[in-house]
């Protein structure tokens, strides 16, 4: 399991200041913790909090590489943002994220290619987010075929199948889970697949057992990666005990440990 760390983002109180203020200790210190505790990379988002997300985006990658050289999740619905923030990742970047329409496939993907960054790509649209399994699995051939005619390397492409709150959206959670075994018969290679975990509770009152379920469901599936908080330490041990049950990690007593040290 790839996890990226999601608690820079200025959506919290603790970034968001720390962004207004410049105050570089909080930053650091987020993405030391989360690192500790298993982070693979760092997700970066500037949230509303900033004023100025192109500058401010290249303050939080300078901060945070100032203390690590993992990879960094650049995270933004605005292409620009992501543009200035590759412009100073001294590492792989992760571009989180294109939509599966051409407008965007046409700037991320080419961006992508030239920084050779790995790139999220959501299953939606401008029509909105897909109802079913089949409307997924389509978005989700649309970003692939898009990749593979600009000869992107379809092992640096993970695709989300957008988790929905299982609060108003209960109906959809098979069809999510099973979208995410389908893609990866897509095309050969597959893409690598990939979820924002929070969105699954959000709204709910048990969020940390709503997350950590459907990981468990979603590794099973075959899932790649998540964004996710690393700092819930059940959540994390779910997913190395998920990927031990099958197979994909070695068996020893102290096996949490040891893959938290990998």
């Amino acid at each position: 399991m790839f996890i990226i760390g999601e608690l820079i983002n200025g959506m919290y109180q603790n970034i968001g200041s720390a962004i207004k203020e410049k105050n570089k200790e909080v930053i650091q210190k987020c993405a030391i913790d989360q690192i500790k505790a298993g982070a693979d990379a760092l997700d970066i988002n500037c949230g509303t909090a900033s004023k100025d997300p192109i500058s401010d985006i290249q303050w939080l990658v300078e901060s945070v590489q100032e203390v690590t050289d993992k990879p960094l999740a650049l995270d933004s619905s605005k292409p620009g943002v992501i543009e200035s923030g590759l412009k100073v990742v001294k590492n792989q970047a992760i571009i989180n994220s294109t939509t599966a329409d051409t407008q965007k496939l046409e700037i991320l993907v080419p961006l992508a290619k030239k920084h050779k960054a790995r790139l999220i790509g959501l299953t939606i649209s401008t029509k909105g987010i897909p109802q079913n399994k089949d409307q997924r699995l389509e978005l989700a051939a649309n970003i692939v075929s898009f990749c593979s005619e600009q000869e992107f390397p379809l092992d640096s492409l993970f695709i989300d199948p957008i988790v929905m709150p299982v609060n108003v959206a209960q109906a959809q959670m098979r069809d999510i889970l099973e979208s995410i075994h389908d893609f990866k018969i897509i095309s050969d290679p597959a893409p690598k697949t990939v979820v924002g975990l929070s969105n699954v509770s959000q709204g709910a009152c048990t969020r940390n057992l709503i997350n950590r379920i459907f990981l468990t469901m979603a590794v099973a599936e075959g899932l790649d990666a998540a964004i996710l908080d690393p700092l819930d330490k059940e959540l994390v041990d779910a997913a190395i005990t998920a990927e031990l049950i099958l197979n994909k990690q070695i068996y020893c007593d102290s096996y949490l440990d040891a893959y938290r040290k990998k």
